[in-house]
């Protein structure tokens, strides 16, 4: 009997979206207000979903309080109020765009949860942008 467990969560980051290796002018073409010189930022909003068995010792799929602590000490502790692009090495040659961004928290996420879950995780940019992985 598989459950699947929900933990949302936000975190604040800046991030500019350009490739080193294009001129200014291409990656304006490319990423238009994306590629701000001075940076811009978004309200993330993180959701990660967690199915598995329900342990019949303690009724749960996973400790929530587990969960939490995972999402709060791998991810909001290494990508909140950060400049995505300066200050943290998963970024340092990805660009961050949201679907990088959603597959590196899944990654550091995935390497710190039992292998007997599943996992995916959703990512909201905006209101209207979102991403999910695995898709």
């Amino acid at each position: 009997m598989k459950v699947a467990v929900y933990r949302k969560a936000q975190f604040n980051s800046a991030h500019r979206l350009f490739r080193k290796d294009w001129s200014f002018e291409k990656n304006n073409e490319v990423f238009g207000l994306c590629n701000n010189p001075n940076w811009h930022g978004h309200n993330y909003k993180l959701e990660v979903k967690v199915v598995g068995e329900i342990d019949p010792e303690t009724g749960y799929v996973i400790d929530l309080k587990i969960l939490n602590d995972i999402i709060q000490d791998e991810i909001l502790e290494r990508f909140d109020h950060k400049n995505l692009n300066m200050d943290t090495v998963e970024f340092k040659d990805l660009n961050p765009t949201g679907e990088n961004i959603v597959v590196v928290v899944y990654n550091i996420i995935r390497t710190k949860l039992d292998a007997r879950y599943e996992l995916s995780v959703k990512l909201w940019e905006t209101d209207r942008n979102f991403f999910e992985y695995p898709a």
